[in-house]
């Protein structure tokens, strides 16, 4: 077995998140996981690396076929399906200017309006499991939320306010 794959994040504002993987034979490929739920894969070309050789849209549950295809002992028992219940997690990043940086968790009302839960709140190298209404929120911060679809693209929307 080789090293541990290399995997960025990009945040895409109003889409979603871009992750891009180079493999170790050098080849490119990306995921766009779209606030809907949807993805999409993209691969490049060897001899132009921004131009998209393949670029393939799927819903979330197109997704969950392929993972199932490529890892079919992903599945824990005690992991919670939350596709079945209407549920999505997702990450979504506080911007480094942000309004909410040094204000309360609670102060962001993203529970009362949306319904979603931050389970946890990635920073630098800690995560923070379930904070509380008091928890001060720093630019950087990458917010595990979950919630409906609707609810995470509506926390997303006011996470983003500047």
């Amino acid at each position: 077995m080789g090293g541990a794959a290399r995997m960025g994040h990009t945040p895409l504002p109003g889409i979603g998140v871009r992750y891009d993987l180079a493999t170790r034979e050098g080849r490119r490929l990306s995921v766009i996981a779209h606030l809907d739920g949807s993805r999409t894969l993209n691969t490049y070309r060897t001899d132009d690396p921004d131009a998209t050789a393949l670029s393939l849209r799927m819903t979330a549950e197109e997704a969950g076929a392929v993972i199932d295809a490529v890892m079919p002992a992903h599945h824990s028992p005690n992991l919670l399906a939350t596709a079945e219940l209407g549920l999505v997690a997702e990450r979504v990043e506080l911007p480094a200017g942000s309004y909410w940086s040094g204000r309360r968790l609670g102060d962001t009302r993203m529970r009362t309006d949306t319904g979603v839960s931050v389970v946890a709140v990635l920073r630098r190298t800690e995560a923070v499991p379930s904070p509380g209404p008091d928890f001060r929120l720093a630019g950087g911060d990458t917010l595990i939320v979950i919630g409906t679809r609707e609810g995470v693209g509506a926390a997303a929307g006011i996470l983003g306010r500047e």
